[in-house]
């Protein structure tokens, strides 16, 4: 088999050379363009993607601190500060649960600065609302958690990541317990584990329906605690700063933009960890918060790091249809509500809007099938009866129990004159999580030197082709503390480089050029946007086609160019930065990565449906590669603003 995903100027291949899947898979790598040989002939997560370094290429109320968050304003031994370049040992961009978890344990090594890009607890954590995954029954097991995890993803999953990640998780769950976070108890004393989509026991501890925010509220509150993290918000991540070392690439810190004093700062660090989150917003309908566009994996590959299996992009099947509500909202929404797999768990029922119901129909696991079964489901029948929303019907349970598991849903529908304990819920999917991202080792290396990934930006080879319901909190809890102890040996080992700073290009804000010129930029900027979300769910949606993926193609690299030309005529400048610009350049370079790698795949697997391939191929079970290109592409989205050639 050979994957071919064009990059820039140069065609990337893998062939597989063992299509055995118990074991190691190996995989030989050959470019077409712009690529000496591989230095090694196996490819296996197991081990380090270190090896990918010999690639040769050209290329709620929350926790405060007299009223706000601590930053580093002084000269400290915590941290150096030279104005507008601060020194930190260790860079997180992002709070959600793997960089507060991360964070909390690398500041016993040194200083940390966890970069946010809003308030620290807007992040996908915060929105998670059934819980975390994790073996605490003894009629559960190591081994049932994981066959659940790669049957949910299509067998494309890594079975060794499998493993890890399902047996350190109990042991995850009890720290977040001794830190403070709080769980649901039965009345036996013991945690309620409930049971969602593919799982096979009742695992799931929570929070009654708002398990993110009680993790994010015990985690900030132990950071705020920490004398050794200084959190910066409002801080937007513009790129990774990277140099050569040899063959090596190397990140050695990040730009970001102050979103509120629209200052840019620039961070040198040792270690950076990326934990941005996903990239929901390519689509016009998403759950994830406004902040997920994509920003670490588009970070990420302009920094030459491989990213992987781009194309499984989870809809979730069930986020609350505004359409359907007795109460319309005043305005739209910036993210879909969710409602959470556990009212299916719970024993929620789909209907049309015949109050016929449809899921036995495809599939004998019925309601709890995995996400994406239910999500095509739940498309077919909107498809073929020509409706806009199914129902979601929870209201045969008692209404107590309803209430009690779901009480920020119910509150939330209640708003608009919907009580869930007697009528059913109006549901449709929505763009919810990536499966793919920035490949990462089993301790959340990258080829990258320094750069460490944990969370929805990351691709660890767990999810596979589909996300198990419930296991991303999971994910993100294990490989923040797997990315601990090689993150400190690299710290150690490092120094900083001061004679780095005047090779880069500092971006700017072009304040100068006055509000009149930054309105039409942003003005144009946000049609733009509304375009892409467009394309990317009429092409790129939950059913795909070659057709149309071949159209999203092009449609998507001639709004791109049409964008950028009219900046540039306005009188735009290659460094120049604001934030709907930057996240405008992360969206289209997360679009025409995740449509790449839809090409690739001729066949069905998970998330990725085409009409053209619709079964599973044995021989194409191998995750689609993208490996970095030359630095000298073709648009502006898509190189690093340090690097910009300057006229």
């Amino acid at each position: 088999m050979a994957i071919c995903i064009p990059v820039g100027s140069c065609k990337l291949f893998c062939r597989a050379v063992d299509l055995k899947w118990q074991g190691c898979r190996k995989a030989q790598w050959d470019a077409s363009i712009a690529f000496k040989r591989c230095s090694q002939d196996e490819f296996s997560r197991s081990h380090r993607l270190s090896k990918f370094s010999h690639l040769q290429s050209s290329k709620t109320s929350q926790p405060t601190i007299n009223g706000k968050w601590r930053t580093p304003t002084t000269v400290a031994s915590a941290c150096l500060n030279d104005g507008s370049t601060k020194y930190f040992d260790f860079v997180i961009i992002g709070s959600g649960v793997a960089g507060l978890r991360y964070a909390l344990e690398v500041a016993k090594h040194g200083s940390v600065a966890v970069i946010t890009k809003a308030e620290p607890h807007e992040s996908n954590t915060n929105y998670a609302q059934g819980g975390v995954s994790a073996v605490l029954c003894p009629s559960d097991s190591v081994e049932s958690h994981v066959q659940d995890t790669i049957v949910a993803g299509a067998h494309l999953c890594d079975e060794e990541t499998v493993r890890v990640v399902c047996t350190e998780g109990p042991d995850r769950i009890r720290e977040l317990i001794a830190m403070g976070a709080s769980f649901d108890h039965g009345e036996d004393g013991n945690l309620h584990l409930a049971r969602e989509g593919g799982h096979s026991h009742r695992r799931i501890v929570h929070a009654a329906d708002m398990t993110g925010r009680e993790i994010e509220r015990a985690l900030l509150e132990a950071v705020v605690r920490d004398p050794n993290i200084f959190v910066l918000q409002h801080h937007f991540a513009i790129d990774l700063l990277t140099s050569e070392d040899g063959s090596d690439i190397v990140c050695v810190g990040v730009d970001t933009l102050n979103a509120e004093t629209r200052e840019v700062t620039r961070f040198i660090s040792k270690v950076t960890l990326l934990a941005s989150g996903g990239a929901g917003h390519m689509y016009p309908s998403t759950t994830n918060p406004p902040v997920a566009t994509g920003d670490g994996i588009a970070m990420s590959h302009r920094a030459q790091a491989v990213i992987s299996n781009m194309e499984f992009v989870q809809f979730h099947p069930t986020a609350l249809a505004d359409e359907g509500l007795p109460v319309r909202p005043d305005k739209p929404r910036e993210n879909a509500f969710l409602i959470t797999e556990a009212v299916r768990g719970d024993g929620g029922i789909l209907y049309n809007l015949s109050m016929e119901r449809f899921m036995p129909l495809y599939d004998e696991r019925a309601e709890l099938a995995p996400r994406d079964v239910v999500a095509r489901s739940i498309d077919d029948q909107l498809k073929k009866r020509n409706e806009k929303y199914v129902l979601l019907d929870i209201s045969h349970k008692p209404r107590e129990s309803i209430l009690s598991h779901f009480p920020n849903i119910a509150a939330e529908c209640l708003k608009y004159g919907l009580d869930i304990t007697c009528q059913p819920i109006p549901v449709v999917p929505a763009a919810h999580y990536i499966c793919g991202g920035v490949r990462a080792g089993l301790q959340g290396e990258t080829n990258v030197q320094g750069l460490y990934v944990a969370g929805e930006v990351a691709c660890t080879g767990l999810h596979g082709a589909n996300r198990l319901a419930s296991n991303s909190l999971l994910e993100a809890l294990v490989f923040a503390r797997r990315a601990v102890e090689p993150s400190v040996v690299h710290m150690k080992s490092s120094s900083f480089d001061s004679s780095a700073l005047n090779r880069w290009a500092r971006p700017f804000v072009p304040l100068s050029l006055g509000n009149h010129f930054m309105s039409r930029i942003i003005s144009m900027t946000n049609n733009v946007r509304k375009q892409l979300q467009l394309i990317m769910w009429k092409y790129v949606g939950i059913v795909r086609s070659t057709t149309r993926l071949e159209t999203a193609e092009q449609k998507i690299s001639e709004l791109e160019a049409t964008w950028e030309e009219y900046l540039f005529h306005q009188g735009w400048e290659p460094t120049m930065v604001a934030l709907q610009v930057c996240e405008m350049r992360n969206l289209f370079c997360c679009a025409k990565l995740v449509v790449s790698s839809a090409l690739a795949r001729q066949e069905s697997r998970g998330l990725h449906y085409t009409i053209d391939f619709p079964h599973l191929e044995e021989s194409k079970r191998l995750p689609t590669i993208i490996l970095p290109c030359s630095p000298t592409k073709s648009t502006w989205s898509s190189r690093q603003l340090h690097w910009q050639p300057v006229s």
